[in-house]
């Protein structure tokens, strides 16, 4: 893949243009005004003086040794060859650019502009591959500040270690009975939450010391059947939730430490696109999802489709140096693979689901990709899902300021403090109400159901089979379609698997008991 032309290649020097005939003298030295003839006698003179001179190029006068410019007239005798113009060095028709005026250095840049930065029909920058040394002029990856996508030309062959063309990459249905929706009808639903207002209200809470309630607005139309399907909060697993943050302030002291020590730095952009085509190699899926980088997201990540293209927008306040991998597990490795086997099976319409009775995705779909983003980290604490359980299962009962002082005692950072209670009570208007967004307790209840039936659960099948819960895995395992699925490499060796997951639960210290109790 090639990256953008912006960034890899140099600017062209604004120098190298041809500047006018009043530049090209010596400063101080005006150029002799160029006399009329009146009478043939004149014109011989002049034509005289013409050959004795020096010459210009292109028009251009040339000094003389009594630094008079001397113009050149071709003369009426047609039997005699004209003389070949003498050329200037290169070095002397370029103005030097203390010697240009604002005009010509405007008139400069806009002529020295490659050609692919002049719009969309110009040709584009030739490819040079940052993964596959053998990848063709036709293809390339374009990469700005906030995007990365892959190109392909129409027709071209597409080959091992080659990105393949965006109409061959696996298509995710979405919508209902394979009908596409307008993108502007189907807004995604973590932008159609976030606050239109919402950095003025954030500044005015924390002038107002924690005690103003926001008050938030956001673009119509408001997802009504969403916000009313999670205003319920539970408190199945809140004692769950409870112990694993206990025993993470417990090891650490406060959750600043932990994120600093476990999660390292937060990375810059060119080590987290560094970082994406890594293991985009490892899942052998080089081209086939379009990355962005935001600093808008309310999530860690986030992976959607967008015009039949698997898209994932990362959010680069999370992208930390150790944690950065499993954020790709847990968005490319489940999710996405998830998404491409399931379209390879009889239930990947909303009609086939119905067919077959499948039970909802969720929470298997969700606990699984949390599962997998700290999976294999030396101390893979479930801290983010246990907080995001107990500030939703809180909200149900508490105002916005009163939920941002409670949960103060696992957090002291202000401004973590906020996103978490803005998560818990986003969809709200008037967050002086009790009232909560409950979608995300489904990371940490699909956890613990995962982990305690982690001994029944055929893991490479229930990603084969696609978007399908555990509890379906059996009596789809005759009808799927297995032939071309994908497992992510981290899967890929069950029993060390299941060793990272009791791994996992002794390390949060959940009791194996308790959850069959919850869960029989």
């Amino acid at each position: 893949m090639v990256l953008d032309s912006g960034e890899i290649f140099m600017d062209q020097n604004e120098d190298g243009i041809v500047g006018s005939s009043r530049d090209l003298l010596a400063p101080g030295v005006p150029a002799d005004p160029l006399k009329t003839p009146s009478s043939s006698a004149a014109m011989a003179k002049k034509s005289t003086a013409a050959k004795k001179g020096k010459l210009a190029h292109n028009g251009i006068p040339a000094q003389t040794n009594s630094s008079q410019v001397v113009e050149r007239r071709s003369t009426p005798r047609s039997s005699t060859a004209p003389r070949p113009p003498l050329r200037r060095p290169l070095s002397l028709e370029m103005t030097p650019r203390h010697l240009r005026g604002p005009e010509e250095q405007m008139a400069d840049r806009r002529l020295v502009q490659p050609p692919w930065r002049s719009g969309s029909a110009v040709p584009s920058p030739p490819a040079r591959s940052l993964t596959n040394p053998n990848l063709g002029s036709g293809g390339w990856m374009r990469r700005s500040e906030s995007t990365c996508s892959v190109n392909y030309p129409v027709g071209s062959r597409v080959s091992r270690g080659r990105m393949r063309p965006a109409t061959s990459l696996p298509h995710i249905a979405k919508g209902v009975g394979g009908t596409m929706l307008p993108a502007s009808s189907r807004p995604c639903l973590l932008v159609a939450l976030r606050p239109l207002n919402l950095e003025q209200e954030k500044q005015t809470f924390f002038q107002s010391d924690y005690k103003y309630e926001p008050q938030f607005e956001y673009a119509p139309p408001e997802p009504r059947s969403v916000l009313e399907k999670y205003r319920e909060g539970s408190g199945l697993f809140l004692e769950q939730a409870v112990g694993i943050m206990e025993c993470v302030l417990r090891k650490f002291g406060t959750y600043e430490n932990f994120e600093e020590v476990t999660g390292g730095s937060v990375l810059p952009k060119s080590q987290v696109w560094a970082a994406v085509r890594k293991y985009l190699q490892k899942e052998g899926c080089v081209g086939e999802v379009v990355v962005r980088l935001s600093d808008e997201l309310l999530s860690q990540a986030v992976m959607v489709v967008e015009s039949c293209r698997p898209t994932l927008t990362i959010n680069l306040a999370g992208a930390r140096q150790h944690w950065l991998e499993g954020m790709l597990r847990h968005e490319i490795g489940t999710h996405y693979l998830r998404g491409v086997n399931n379209n390879q099976q009889p239930w990947a319409t909303s009609e086939g689901r119905k067919q077959f009775g499948l039970k909802p995705a969720n929470p298997t779909e969700e606990g699984l990709a949390s599962l997998h983003s700290v999976l294999l980290r030396k101390q893979p604490f479930l801290w983010r899902a246990a907080l995001l359980y107990y500030t939703v299962y809180h909200a149900t009962s508490m105002s916005f300021s009163q939920l941002f002082s409670h949960i103060s005692r696992f957090v002291q950072d202000p401004d973590v403090r906020w996103e978490y209670c803005l998560r818990a009570k986003r969809g709200q208007t008037d967050t002086s109400k009790p009232g909560c967004f409950s979608k995300d307790q489904v990371y940490l209840d699909g956890i613990l159901r995962i982990l305690r039936h982690r001994r029944a659960i055929d893991f490479k099948t229930l990603t084969s089979l696609g978007k399908v819960s555990y509890e379906d895995v059996e009596r789809l395992r005759q009808l799927a379609v297995l032939s071309r699925t994908r497992i992510p490499h981290f899967m890929r060796d069950q029993e060390r698997y299941l060793q990272h997951l009791d791994h996992i639960v002794a390390v949060n210290e959940l009791d194996d008991s308790a959850l069959q109790d919850l869960l029989p």
